[in-house]
């Protein structure tokens, strides 16, 4: 059976958070895994072991610490973010392979646009030519896994010169309007959904 999708729009980052919190806290062992397709306001999120300091300049925008894996990043309109929430045992699969099977999902998707983009062990993400264009950050209670990807399509990206990009210091990143022309995000997002689906299918 493939991962029930919802597309929740432009919503909120701390209630989004607290309901894959409530989501995974009353999962049962025949809960259906569920994808989340949505975007957020602009917010800075750190990860459950970030760094304040990474935040060089905020600007008004919130700064929230989550309970994700990674550093600091950014979220905005234009941004895909999807949130997998996965039964990692029904499914068979570890931490490991569940960002190797994201992270692979994203290449072969840029690459039917022509694009070439590779994942790096040490910093978990895809890069194109050394630019960031998508950013994983992950967590796992109960076997289950919460948060996910956000593969930056068509935003501003002038607040990510205001942070250290996951942590790294001058670190760019890009996005996939700057790559190929006449992008529309919900073609992205149905080609993304389609792939994920077929991914994390447990049949």
């Amino acid at each position: 059976m493939s991962p029930k999708v919802r597309h929740l729009g432009e919503v909120d980052y701390q209630s989004t958070w607290q309901a894959m919190q409530d989501f995974t806290n009353s999962r049962q062992h025949d809960t259906e895994d569920e994808l989340w397709f949505l975007q957020h306001p602009p917010v800075y999120t750190l990860g459950k072991n970030g760094k304040a300091e990474h935040v060089l300049d905020r600007a008004g925008i919130p700064v929230v610490d989550s309970d994700r894996g990674g550093q600091v990043t950014y979220h905005g309109p234009g941004q895909v973010v999807v949130y997998t929430m996965l039964d990692l045992n029904r499914l068979n699969i570890g931490v490991r392979q569940l960002v190797t099977d994201l992270e692979q999902t994203v290449i072969d998707l840029l690459a039917s646009y022509g694009v070439d983009a590779i994942a790096k062990r040490a910093a978990p993400g895809v890069y194109v030519n050394n630019a960031k264009i998508a950013a994983l950050g992950l967590r796992v209670r109960k076997g289950c896994s919460f948060h996910g990807l956000a593969l930056n399509v068509d935003m501003d990206l002038e607040p990510f010169t205001r942070i250290n990009p996951c942590g790294y210091e001058g670190l760019e990143v890009t996005q996939l309007t700057n790559l190929v022309q006449d992008i529309q995000i919900e073609n992205v997002v149905a080609d993304l959904q389609r792939r994920l689906q077929r991914k994390f299918s447990n049949e």
